[in-house]
């Protein structure tokens, strides 16, 4: 896939779950670890973080640095995606999402670094 396409699916997938963040935080509070300390900050934050790499992601000149952000902020998530783990303890589809949807970050964290290098 040639890094423009690429670039735009980080965009519109930044750029939905950010706008998701701010719309329905509700659907994420629950992914933040509690040692955190208050989830709708959090929510609120990350959404805020996803819309601004979108949009570094959609401009030519910006591009580069919206797949770093797009890589620091895959990467951050990490946390969430293995407290997910300790919140559907016990219960076998949650739990099989939760270890469906892990695994995703990696092809995913690789594609940004693709957009950031510009190859």
């Amino acid at each position: 896939m040639r890094i423009r396409g690429l670039a735009l699916g980080f965009t519109a997938l930044m750029g939905g779950s950010g706008l998701l963040h701010l719309v329905r935080p509700r659907t994420y509070d629950w992914l933040v670890p509690p040692e955190l300390g208050p989830a709708r900050a959090w929510v609120t934050g990350s959404g805020v973080a996803e819309l601004g790499t979108a949009a570094l992601l959609a401009v030519p000149a910006t591009r580069r640095a919206g797949g770093w952000a797009a890589v620091a902020l895959l990467t951050a998530f990490l946390p969430a995606h293995l407290h997910t783990f300790r919140v559907v303890r016990g219960k076998p589809v949650p739990t099989a999402v939760a270890l469906a949807r892990l695994p995703l970050q990696v092809p995913m964290v690789l594609g940004a670094l693709r957009v950031a290098r510009g190859r």
